[in-house]
């Protein structure tokens, strides 16, 4: 059998393909794997994202790939995809969780705290800009594109004095930087999925399907979806200043879930203890009671 695996072209995503890849053949040792690397939409802009249709681009060229049976799954950085899938696709598997937490990198490796009043930060995801304005309102947060090692390059050459990017790109690109610092979960909460590898195939796939299986962390499966299904009850998206993380201590989950105003001055923090058992209802019951506190709207505004 042989499994035909949509990519980006990214270094980062073909990183992520390769480890599907060899975590595949590692479970199924007759199993033979082709990587399809292509171009979405939205590498083939520098337009902010918000502009032209969110994170989504970067989903649908490889799920139009799965449909046009050019390929048989897609691999993708899970809190990239979208909350609210096609019928047509499912997340079958995910990988065990790499860090979940976001990293601001500069110059001289200082904390959020230390720098200065007037300093500039990259960033373009509106959760962490919210964040960050909450935070210190007075730091100047301007948008950025393009992958890591773009991105990294411009600290040096751009006039920013930080960026902020996931802890788990860093880590898997082996990229070590000494001037990083690392927020801890009260400064600045992840995105839904965020540190996770998902992939995707047809719902209608049952042979991909089994096969997926055998690399799935069914517990990582379970709290990625309760977070993706908090950001979908919200009528989120990857866009949204939405921010939550269910992690496991011993028999419980704490769930801890933020949501901002764009511009970060209002915001709604929670955190409780769920289990495996109970997480989709406490989920559900959750984002009622933020909904019920306006967080639904406050995400508009």
């Amino acid at each position: 059998m042989k499994i035909r695996i949509a990519t980006r072209k990214s270094e980062l995503a073909l990183f992520q393909a390769n480890l599907v890849a060899e975590k595949l053949i590692e479970k199924n040792n007759s199993l033979q794997v082709e990587l399809v690397p292509m171009s979405s939409d939205g590498d083939e802009t520098d337009a902010p994202l918000h502009q032209i249709g969110g994170k989504g681009l970067f989903i649908n060229t490889l799920e139009s790939s799965l449909l046009e049976e050019k390929a048989d799954i897609a691999v993708h950085s899970l809190k990239d995809v979208p909350a609210k899938l096609d019928e047509n696709f499912c997340i079958a598997a995910v990988l065990k969780r790499a860090s979940a937490g976001d990293m601001l990198l500069t110059n001289n490796g200082c904390s959020i705290n230390d720098l200065a009043i007037n300093s500039t930060i990259a960033t373009s995801s509106p959760r962490r800009y919210a964040q960050i304005k909450n935070l210190h309102p007075e730091i100047k947060i301007v948008p950025i594109r393009g992958n890591i090692a773009t991105r990294i390059s411009k600290l040096d050459q751009e006039n920013i004095d930080g960026l902020v990017v996931a802890k788990a790109a860093l880590e898997r690109l082996n990229i070590s930087n000494n001037n990083c610092y690392e927020f801890s979960f009260e400064e600045m909460l992840p995105a839904a999925s965020q540190g996770y590898i998902g992939v995707e195939c047809l719902t209608s796939n049952k042979k991909i399907l089994d096969v997926l299986k055998t690399i799935n962390s069914p517990k990582d499966l379970i709290l990625a979806q309760a977070e993706r299904d908090f950001v979908l009850k919200l009528n989120g998206s990857c866009l949204s200043p939405i921010a939550i993380y269910c992690r496991q201590n011993l028999d419980k989950i704490l769930i801890s879930a933020r949501v901002l105003s764009q511009n970060g001055d209002n915001q709604i923090h929670k955190e409780i203890i769920s289990s495996f058992e109970s997480i989709q209802k406490d989920i559900r019951d959750l984002s009622l009671e933020f909904i019920s506190m306006g967080a639904d709207k406050l995400i508009l505004t």
